[in-house]
């Protein structure tokens, strides 16, 4: 797995910690022709999981209809500075990355 294919950012806004993600991959559809005129073969993010401390916290199956290079936003209640986020993403070609960063 590959960390360098996730960013994350956190920020505590006091009731919660509003998580940002920027997750590196082409998304492609498979509806795409190649300069030569073939398909492009479908490579697309699967599944989406979040942890936080070991917890699952979020979970999201995507498919072709995500963007390449996608955005991902979202509020977490009940985080303390110091906890552990985790994210990981795998897909459809058996590829994955994962990032970790603890909680200011």
């Amino acid at each position: 797995m590959k960390a360098n294919l996730i960013k994350m950012r956190t920020q505590n806004n006091g009731e919660f910690v509003e998580v940002k993600l920027l997750m590196q991959h082409p998304m492609e559809t498979g509806r795409r022709k190649n300069e030569a005129g073939s398909l492009v073969d479908a490579h697309f993010i699967q599944l989406v999981t979040v942890t936080l401390n070991g917890n699952l916290v979020l979970e999201g199956q995507w498919g072709i209809g995500v963007a390449k290079d996608p955005y991902l936003s979202f509020a977490l209640k009940n985080v303390n500075a110091g906890d552990l986020i985790e994210v990981t993403w795998h897909d459809n070609m058996g590829k994955s990355a994962q990032h970790r960063a603890r909680v200011d």
